[in-house]
């Protein structure tokens, strides 16, 4: 094995083992007549010799590690890769070796760690900068299908129709006229919106805050997606009207009563495209918004020929 310092780096401390060198050469040279004669696993068992005689002999655990890596033992050949990998220094072709045998089994991350033992005293090393390219590559991969099975077994839980649960006959009644027809639906719904359905009670929204919380969810949780949606599709309806402008106006430009801007101010509403995208139901689910507050928001936004968002049942 050379020993050019080009050709190792950084590693841990050395090893403090019985050595007997002698007797390591005399099987390190019968696995070399072994591996001559086409004898892989003759040549294994003489340097499995060698190396129990010798353990700080590296040139005879990486070779055994290579072969044992050809003859298909591979946990046998990482763990004797891992040996010297924490050599000082460590060999850069056993580390090489390493790192691809991580990236086989999908560990990016110790493959990773083996490239950057490498780069780090010697960022040149041609070999080691196109693996590390390959294992960022193969890992970003992986990440992504691993957040698109997510996605996917996430969107599937959601279009379980709300049929499908222990709901009462009453909620089942109010959510099949509300046209809320699965989970996704309930997501897209404030309760506020909820409560202000005919016949929709406390004790509905209850059962129904309790199977969704079982399920990691909640009411309103897809809302802001909605409401930016929403957003979107006002401003394309009044695109060319002359009124989008109105949209981008700050509503602490606008004559509202104080109990109001209290009320725009905990919904997060600083413009008239954030008010727009509200519902009734929505605003007067404030504390202390009442019909009052609600006739006064219709007006001003009827000065600007704009209206308060509708719930689609």
């Amino acid at each position: 094995m050379s020993h050019d310092p080009m050709d190792m780096v950084i590693g841990a401390g050395p090893d403090t083992e019985q050595r007997d060198p002698a007797t390591a050469s005399k099987h390190k040279k019968a696995a070399q007549e072994a591996e001559d004669a086409g004898d892989r696993p003759g040549a294994v068992a003489q340097l499995r010799k060698a190396v129990a005689a010798d353990r700080s002999d590296d040139e005879a655990v990486f070779r055994l590690a290579f072969l044992l890596d050809l003859l298909g033992e591979e946990d046998e050949a990482i763990v004797l890769y891992e040996l010297l990998s924490n050599r000082t220094p460590a060999p850069i072709n056993a580390l090489l070796n390493l790192a691809v045998l991580y990236e086989d089994r999908g560990d990016y991350a110790g493959s990773e760690k083996c490239l950057k033992q490498i780069l780090d005293t010697n960022p040149n090393h041609l070999r080691a900068r196109l693996y590390m390219k390959d294992v960022l590559a193969s890992r970003d991969m992986f990440i992504d299908d691993e957040h698109d099975r997510d996605l996917a077994k996430r969107n599937a839980m959601l279009d379980i129709p709300v049929t499908d649960f222990d709901l009462s006959v009453r909620a089942r009644n109010c959510l099949k006229k509300m046209n809320i027809r699965s989970l996704y639906d309930l997501l897209r719904v404030s309760e506020a919106e909820l409560l202000a359905y005919k016949n929709f009670g406390e004790s509905s929204l209850i059962e129904i805050k309790h199977m969704l919380t079982a399920r990691g969810l909640r009411l309103g949780q897809r809302l802001e997606d909605q409401r930016r949606q929403s957003r979107r599709d006002i401003f394309e309806s009044l695109k060319g009207s002359g009124k989008e402008a109105a949209l981008n106006k700050s509503v602490a430009d606008i004559d509202f009563s104080v109990r109001v801007r209290k009320a725009l101010q905990l919904l997060g509403i600083q413009t008239m495209g954030d008010l727009v995208a509200r519902t009734e139901a929505e605003l007067m689910g404030v504390k202390n918004f009442g019909a009052t507050s609600l006739v006064e928001v219709r007006e001003r936004l009827t000065q600007y020929g704009l209206e308060l968002r509708e719930i689609e049942y």
